[in-house]
């Protein structure tokens, strides 16, 4: 059985974990399929946005506890050390794939959302959450720190000594919780629909609008400088004003009508 499914539909792609059985643990395949799922979606023009899940029991409790054994009796160094996608091992890519596609990525998340499930998580730009599902920073569990990009993600959503006792203890938090400290962008009895209402009406706006304007969250987020930021922003406006597309979501909006996207 495939680890990792797809279904694009309406222009927005259903990611769905399907290690069920396992609670979508990460193996080696599993990292594999992810990057492989998220890199044939970062060259995908008619993509509008994207919905990431888990079947059964959670959305992912972390790496599978095997792939720990294959580290540690294998050379780490070789594993763990080579930038075998640019800036990022394997495992990091699997969750910085999804940073890269032009598009939203929404995450439904339930159950418990652990280590590897939890950075992943992170990629998405929004995060919906069951009540009832868990988030933790699992890695001190087992001796080890977080490497799957935690560390860049984690700092531009909630604070350092929030990071710190996550990653200090290892113990598991609510969604609540989550919520109040930022790691989580709104909590859903249903999450799996309601990111699934979301991607449609983010896929009913201008596609053109939608990528440049998570360029630009992308460059303010990254550090540019303010005058960067301005230019930036003027000229994605530039490129906008007065296109085909752009003059349809006008008329579409004075017809009190959707608008048609090519």
């Amino acid at each position: 059985m495939p680890r990792v499914t797809t279904e694009i539909k309406d222009h927005v792609a259903y990611v769905t974990l399907t290690r069920a059985d396992k609670m979508n643990g990460v193996d080696l395949e599993m990292a594999h399929a992810l990057v492989a799922a998220g890199q044939a979606l970062v060259t995908d023009a008619s993509l509008r946005a994207v919905v990431l899940s888990g079947e059964g029991r959670a959305f992912c409790a972390g790496l599978d506890v095997q792939s720990f054994a294959s580290l540690a009796a294998g050379d780490p160094e070789a594993q763990i050390m080579p930038r075998d996608y640019g800036n990022t091992n394997l495992f990091q890519e699997l969750v910085m794939v999804w940073r890269r596609i032009p598009v939203p990525v929404i995450a439904a998340l339930h159950g418990a959302v652990y280590g590897a499930g939890f950075q992943l998580a992170l990629g998405a730009d929004i995060r919906i959450a069951a009540p009832e599902a868990k988030f933790a920073v699992m890695e001190m569990k087992w001796g080890l720190v977080p490497d799957m990009g935690g560390m860049v993600l984690m700092p531009a959503l909630t604070r350092s000594d929030v990071i710190r006792k996550m990653t200090y203890t290892a113990e598991p938090v609510s969604a609540a919780q989550a919520l109040d400290w930022g790691l989580v962008t709104e909590l859903s009895d249903t999450p799996l629909a309601a990111a699934q209402s979301l991607a449609a009406t983010i896929a009913a706006k201008s596609p053109a609008a939608i990528r440049a304007a998570k360029r630009l969250i992308a460059l303010a987020e990254s550090g540019a400088s303010e005058d960067e930021v301005l230019l930036a922003e003027s000229r994605a406006q530039t490129d906008l004003i007065g296109t085909p597309e752009q003059m349809e979501v006008i008329a579409a909006n004075m017809q009190n009508r959707a608008p048609k996207f090519g």
